[in-house]
């Protein structure tokens, strides 16, 4: 699921709850604002909406995005940590 939010201070968000979308984005280079816990069962990644971020990820659900391996990887292992080191 793919969400965006607006915030008192008129700043936009883009959120996700996948995995998969949210280390692809810290991978390519948008910077992951914060993650959203107060459902018990998933984590919501929050990220500063930029200019870009939904042709990045149109481009990831189509297979078109290409990014390393090991980056993705290590983003991956980095987001998972954030996710249960403060339950």
């Amino acid at each position: 699921m793919i969400q965006e939010l607006k915030t008192d201070n008129q700043v936009n968000y883009f959120s996700s709850f996948d995995l998969g979308v949210s280390a692809t984005l810290i991978s390519v280079g948008f910077k992951l604002v914060s993650l959203d816990k107060t459902n018990p069962r998933k984590v919501l990644f929050i990220f500063e909406k930029k200019v870009g971020i939904d042709e990045k990820v149109n481009d990831y659900f189509s297979g078109k995005l290409k990014v390393s391996a090991r980056t993705l990887l290590d983003n991956i292992k980095m987001l998972k940590n954030r996710i249960y080191s403060s339950l």
